[in-house]
């Protein structure tokens, strides 16, 4: 058995020597554990500092192209080199790399395929009050369209077998975390949870770097998800609430035209027109899209298909990942 961590880095020089200091090389159940550390485009010193600190396999994006390509990347990495289990962390040192063996026994017993580290939102200090409700809402988000009881969706802190890995296929480029456990749950892996700690905070987050922008990049996010994985829920719900709508101004309509008012007619006519019209073709595009959820469902499959035969194949050491 054989345990890879990976660390999605971008310009990570002055806090990766002390996560990699935390690192284990041994972890019960495996025979050899691997560090992959993906340099997202750094402009500092955090490929040096990997060699450094005897890194197993770095990987050099020539671009910064955001967290959620760097992770996929990350994962890319860790199948060609056969690794059996995959653990995420962060370069920030935010998880407690203590917990790595908790956070794969569930695979190991053959009890889940994805485990995410649970940490005590309520207790980081350095979180502030909006920041704990998004991740609250992020969860709740998720556990309504994925189906799953994860209390921390955000956390990613994670371990994610080699089955798991190959049905993973992130679209978003802000982040990995909702959008990975949504497609397990979509897929019917197995996926639990288990409580972690977590260490001081060492820099500000680099994914929250305004208040206002987090917001926004949060709600995009949420919203996506749900026209991603459930179109036919989320357009057919808004269609419904548009011909609801549009059905008052036409029982107006109605009653005016019935009592012989002198105006108001028109205008009410027109507007329910209008909102029914919208409701009609909102509700075209909720089996439209019901139906490209099939099509990618079907697509995914093929893919992890050439992914296992590809990556069972493949010579790690002839790769330029540069």
């Amino acid at each position: 058995m054989k345990l890879v961590i990976q660390i999605p880095c971008y310009n990570e020089e002055e806090s990766l020597p002390i996560t990699l200091k935390e690192l284990p090389r041994e972890v019960d159940g495996f025979d050899e554990v691997k560090w992959c550390v993906i340099d997202d485009g750094s402009t500092d010193k955090t490929v040096e500092v990997a060699r450094a600190f005897g890194v197993d396999y770095i990987v050099s994006l020539k671009h910064n192209k955001g967290l959620a390509r760097a992770f996929m990347k990350g994962l890319e990495v860790c199948l060609k080199s056969n690794a059996d289990v995959i653990v995420n962390t962060d370069a920030d040192n935010q998880y407690n790399a203590g917990d790595i063996p908790r956070l794969v026994l569930p695979i190991i017993n053959g009890e889940a395929d994805m485990v995410i580290g649970e940490r005590p939102i309520n207790k980081i200090k350095h979180f502030s009050p909006l920041k704990k409700l998004l991740q609250k809402v992020g969860s709740f988000v998720v556990k309504a369209v994925s189906g799953t009881q994860i209390a921390d969706a955000p956390s990613g802190f994670r371990a994610i077998s080699r089955y798991a890995a190959m049905h993973l296929n992130i679209f978003s480029t802000y982040t990995y975390t909702l959008e990975s456990i949504i497609q397990a749950g979509k897929k019917n892996l197995k996926i639990t949870s288990v409580k972690i700690h977590t260490n001081d905070h060492i820099r500000p987050s680099r994914l929250m770097k305004s208040t206002f922008s987090y917001i926004i990049k949060s709600i995009i996010t949420i919203i996506r998800i749900f026209v991603v994985y459930n179109p036919f829920r989320f357009f057919m719900t808004l269609a419904i609430m548009l011909f609801i709508l549009g059905l008052i101004p036409g029982i107006r309509y109605v009653i005016l035209f019935i009592a012989r008012a002198e105006s108001g007619h028109i205008q009410s006519l027109i507007l329910s027109a209008i909102l029914l019209i919208m409701s009609v073709q909102i509700g075209v595009l909720a089996f439209i899209g019901d139906l490209n959820a099939v099509n990618r469902s079907i697509m995914e499959d093929i893919q992890y298909m050439l992914r296992k035969k590809n990556y069972k194949e493949y010579d790690f050491e002839k790769d330029d990942f540069e």
